[in-house]
């Protein structure tokens, strides 16, 4: 199997892809699924350097007798194959341009689609016209071209959310899949042996300060060294500052670099302008907010009322933020040696590391398929205020989160949230054992990926238990 790809200098010529190292990824699986069942041309959303583009040329590989991949921000000369509404010009042009045949076992792949506006709505063509074509976009700044008038082709196209690797994915790719299994079959009832418990915390502590950028992780695989893997890290944190330029006014640009670089040492708590930056007006300040959240460097968890489904149906005005990647955070924040040096690393710059890092990992664990957003419960009275760190919603059940930075901690206001708003129980992450006591069931850091099953498992008992 071969990847196709054009490069327009003086001539056009056929690169075939040799990929270094393969770093397993779970949306392989959907994207195996889609193409058994669907052949509705697929867009797969997720913020740079996420690792889309790998993924859908790793999958083509193995799925595929060949990937024609069109990638219109290296070669803008491709966009003008695409002034064509009709697919069967389009692929024409393709054929005589790359001197290959797209057949039914062809992938073709449209990579940083939102450079080509005709492209993305040429997808609702593929799919009236040339069903029998299997055909995926990617883009890195979707959102904008959205946001700039492009019609989509609604009902005509699947949308496929990506984002940084998971822990699980991440111990998939150090080799762990052994862990991994065990993991996998622990009931909310067992005991974890103090030595496992232990592994899988230094596999944390890795994982917090590498995250799950692909480019970092290959790094560190590749050279066992923290350091290297820390040069990427800069790497990437330039790409997206060099973005800005893309999406945003000349004016705007010096807010968005405030807030980037705020944002990190901000993620636990409320917004408040003022703690972002004193010189800067709220309006200003805000714009950068929705431009980054656009561009998935952030994502916005909103203040819920958390009465009833959906969450959505009473927010308030209160939002806080997540960063990107853990690595990504932590690095702008300058944390690196304190984090390898600390017993207790989630207590670290006031436990923001706990809550970027389930936040980070709810959003990962979502259908692919659904646009996640994320959740917070306050209440503010004076001598009872209260927060949960998130609320999440699972077969129609309202649960609240706590995420705790050790292995003690008050659980006031996972209290008060359970006493008034009657959830099944409440779920408390740490990096304490696993256990189900009093109403509260303590989860692992490390086995946050196992959370929508233990929640599963406990509501079952608890409810044969009545």
């Amino acid at each position: 199997m071969v990847i196709i790809t054009p490069y327009f200098s003086q001539s056009i010529y056929t690169h075939i892809i040799n990929i270094k190292r393969h770093v397993f990824r779970t949306i392989t699986s959907h994207l195996v699924s889609w193409k058994k069942t669907h052949r509705t041309p697929l867009l797969i959303r997720g913020a740079r350097q996420v690792g889309k583009s790998f993924s859908v040329e790793e999958f083509g590989k193995t799925e595929f007798d060949k990937v024609i991949s069109l990638n219109f921000d290296l070669n803008p000369g491709l966009i003008k194959i695409f002034d064509s509404r009709d697919p069967d010009s389009i692929i024409t042009q393709i054929e005589l341009l790359f001197r290959v045949r797209i057949t039914k076992n062809s992938l073709l792949f449209l990579d940083e689609i939102q450079e080509c506006p005709n492209a993305i709505t040429s997808l609702r063509y593929f799919k009236e016209l040339r069903p029998d074509l299997f055909v995926i976009g990617a883009g890195s700044l979707l959102e904008f071209a959205f946001t700039e008038g492009i019609r989509m082709p609604v009902g005509r196209i699947q949308f496929l959310n990506m984002f940084p690797l998971s822990f699980y994915e991440f111990m998939k790719a150090m080799g762990e899949d052994n862990l991994i299994s065990y993991l996998n079959t622990i009931s909310y009832s067992d005991s974890i042996p103090p030595a496992v418990h232990e592994q899988l915390l230094v596999l944390l502590r890795t994982f917090v300060i590498l995250g799950g950028m692909p480019e970092v992780i290959v790094s560190y695989i590749e050279t066992k060294s923290i350091l290297e893997a820390s040069y990427v890290q800069d790497s990437l944190i330039e790409t997206y500052k060099r973005d800005f330029s893309k999406y945003a006014k000349s004016s705007e640009l010096i807010h968005l670099q405030t807030v980037f670089s705020a944002i990190p040492r901000m993620v636990s708590e409320q917004i408040k302008y003022v703690n972002i930056d004193r010189e800067s007006r709220s309006r200003e300040l805000k714009t950068a907010l929705h431009l980054l959240t656009l561009a998935r460097v952030i994502t916005p968890v909103f203040s819920t009322d958390a009465s009833g489904l959906p969450l959505r149906a009473k927010l308030s005005n209160r939002q806080k933020f997540i960063f990107l990647d853990i690595g990504l955070m932590q690095h702008l924040c300058g944390l690196n040696a304190e984090i390898l040096s600390q017993k207790e690393m989630m207590q670290i710059n006031k436990g923001n590391l706990a809550e970027q890092f389930i936040g980070q990992e709810l959003l990962a664990l979502e259908d692919p398929y659904i646009s996640s957003e994320l959740y917070f419960w306050a209440r503010d009275k004076q001598g009872s205020s209260s927060e949960i760190d998130f609320c999440i919603a699972r077969k129609g059940r309202i649960y609240p989160v706590e995420v705790k930075s050790g292995t003690t901690g008050r659980l006031r206001s996972l209290r008060i949230f359970i006493e008034e708003k009657k959830p099944p129980f409440g779920i408390r992450f740490w990096e304490g054992e696993l256990s189900f006591h009093d109403d509260i069931l303590s989860i692992p850091l490390y086995m946050a990926g196992e959370s929508g099953r233990l929640i599963d498992e406990v509501f079952e008992a608890e409810k044969n238990h009545l």
